[in-house]
């Protein structure tokens, strides 16, 4: 398990994430997610809402990438890890609390996805580029 950094705590509020995930044979598949956020020092939490593909892929392979971006100042991390879903108990409940609260109308989550980072790597334009922070 790795620890995220404060600073990268604080980086991934509001941001839009990628989620990559693949099935058992390996195929692919990425999507965007607007719920992700840092649930403590090693977890990442996002709703799943219309995520057929990540949720089937979950469910058979653990194993998922986020990766945070910001446009402006074009930093960026990837987290790698892998994935729990969840579908009772208080980390639920709060995210159906948020949504409920959320500016657009969402639909209630089916699981919400619990991943343990194992690894951060750095996803920032310039030489650091690719390189594991944690």
């Amino acid at each position: 398990m790795a620890k995220i950094p404060n600073e990268l705590q604080e980086f991934m509020k509001g941001k839009m994430a990628w989620v990559a995930t693949a099935s058992p044979d390996g195929v692919p598949n990425t999507t965007p997610k607007g719920t992700v956020q840092v649930l403590d020092d090693e977890h990442i939490i996002f709703a799943d809402l219309f995520s057929l593909k990540t949720r089937d892929n979950l469910q058979k392979n653990p194993k998922v990438a986020v990766t945070v971006i910001d446009m402006e100042t074009k930093k960026g991390y990837q987290f790698k890890g892998s994935a729990k879903l969840v579908d009772s108990g208080p980390v639920f409940d709060e995210v159906v609390e948020k949504l409920k609260k959320a500016p657009m109308k969402l639909p209630h989550p089916k699981y919400v996805v619990v991943m343990t980072v194992d690894s951060i790597f750095d996803q920032s334009v310039g030489p650091k580029a690719g390189q594991k922070i944690v």
